[in-house]
């Protein structure tokens, strides 16, 4: 395998935001978003979305993905939970292993910051991201049915969460690092 098989992982940098930006509006889809289409010039980082929430995933030195990891609330009650609040792969990069790389890389940082937990929101009518959580050990611990109208039809909202601390869920014990 060459070394572009394989995703790299890294901290985003200030410096990423045009490609951030860019990324943004091509992985763009109704599939996985529930607000409007980012515009041409709109900016990834502002003083809700830092650089340092961000991690990327590059294949020959482009930048094909993200995930966001953030705290859910500034609640001292949920300190030890973190969230993905965005991931996002090329098109030209499915099916790489990227999307489960950073699955991995959330894992990864949410321990180092001291989680026990790693939730996430998605779309019930998305079913290829579901099936990726699902492998990176991920499950449905609620549903809110009809909860967003996209496109004349209601979606409803899946949470998903998975334990960080522990042996990881059966049958992952091959996923990508930080399992």
């Amino acid at each position: 395998m060459r070394e572009t098989d394989h995703p790299m992982i890294r901290p985003a940098r200030a410096e990423d935001e045009p490609a951030l930006a860019v990324l943004n509006r091509v992985t763009w889809t109704t599939l996985a978003d529930v607000g409007p289409k980012p515009a041409g010039d709109a900016g990834v980082f502002d003083e809700r979305h830092t650089p340092d929430q961000f991690h990327l995933a590059l294949l020959g030195g482009r930048i094909v993905g993200y995930v966001r990891v953030v705290p859910p609330t500034p609640l001292a009650s949920n300190r030890h939970v973190r969230q993905i609040q965005g991931l996002a792969v090329d098109a030209s990069a499915r099916g790489r292993g990227v999307g489960a790389a950073l699955v991995g890389e959330a894992c990864r940082v949410a321990r180092e910051q001291g989680a026990r937990r790693l939730t996430l929101r998605v779309l019930g009518h998305n079913a290829p991201a579901r099936r990726l959580y699902e492998r990176c050990g991920f499950v449905v611990e609620g549903s809110l049915t009809g909860e967003f109208l996209i496109d004349g039809a209601y979606v409803d909202d899946i949470w998903m969460a998975r334990s960080l601390v522990g042996r990881a869920a059966p049958g992952h014990r091959n996923g990508p690092p930080g399992y």
